[in-house]
């Protein structure tokens, strides 16, 4: 089974890690969706772009802790640490199931809690 689709994934975590958020967007469709269960959903990458501007003030820390790659989807488990509102850094775990269209993210659906 190819692991490009994870590769792709591991790329677009590191572009955002150094504060690179076109880079990341590069590596989605323009039709991205991203829910965040039980809070919102964005589409499209100017959705991204300005949620990413509002929300990684400094850009976050990842620690991928499982990384599994199945077909069009890949599953990342593990933390991220951002800065909050009040500029102190916040630990989430989470879950993401990432869907691929054509080695291009097409659609998040983030599970993320804070702690």
């Amino acid at each position: 089974m190819s692991t490009q689709n994870k590769e792709i994934l591991e790329k677009a975590n590191s572009a955002i890690t150094k504060g690179d958020y076109e880079g990341f967007l590069s590596f989605c469709t323009d039709h991205i969706k991203w829910t965040f269960v039980g809070d919102r959903v964005l589409t499209g990458k100017e959705a991204v772009r300005q949620y990413m501007a509002e929300t990684y003030v400094e850009p976050p820390i990842f620690n991928v802790k499982k990384m599994i790659n199945d077909g069009d989807f890949v599953i990342a488990v593990g933390t991220i640490s951002m800065k909050g509102p009040e500029g102190k850094m916040v630990d989430y775990s989470y879950c993401d199931i990432w869907r691929f269209e054509d080695h291009k993210m097409a659609e998040l659906e983030a599970f993320v809690i804070e702690g």
